[in-house]
């Protein structure tokens, strides 16, 4: 039984992120990719060379290629996820895109949750993931003039893909 005190709770640490971080995404098989932290932007975004949508057991699903290291299009990861929508969705250059949405945990440092992300071709941008404003959560800030708050990951762990 819960009963009523003076005492103040602990304070929780939020978790503060720089505007670039080293992230996971483990069910996708992706342990490093370096993702730009915005909060102009509403939705996440990953890269994906390709996406191709199928069923699987009546469950709508999308298989899709990432070369999660910049500039490196010999390594490559296929993945696979379920399929929770299809959105139109604004760039930051202001075309209109439809992009297929997955859901799938994100890892930041001993930090996990689930985010929803849409799946495009950012082969021309420097980060193949954008974290958007509906990624970051509760108890998640974000320091504009910091990068690599949260610890060092690093591409040498897609050596030998």
């Amino acid at each position: 039984m819960l009963r009523r005190t003076n005492r103040l709770l602990p304070a929780v640490t939020p978790l503060i992120l720089g505007w670039e971080e080293w992230i996971a995404l483990p069910e996708l098989g992706l342990p490093a990719i370096k993702a730009k932290v915005d909060t102009g932007a509403r939705t996440s975004a990953l890269h994906a060379s390709f996406v191709e949508p199928f069923t699987y057991k009546r469950q709508r699903r999308v298989r899709f290629g990432v070369h999660p290291v910049p500039r490196r299009n010999e390594i490559a990861v296929v993945s696979t996820a379920r399929l929770v929508d299809r959105r139109e969705v604004r760039s930051s250059n202001g075309e209109r895109e439809q992009r297929y949405v997955i859901e799938t945990p994100i890892r930041i440092g001993s930090f996990e949750w689930p985010i929803e992300v849409t799946l495009t071709n950012r082969d021309t941008m420097l980060y193949r993931m954008l974290l958007g404003r509906q990624a970051i959560g509760a108890g998640v800030l974000v320091d504009p003039s910091s990068s690599f708050l949260q610890p060092k990951l690093g591409y040498r762990v897609y050596d030998g893909k």
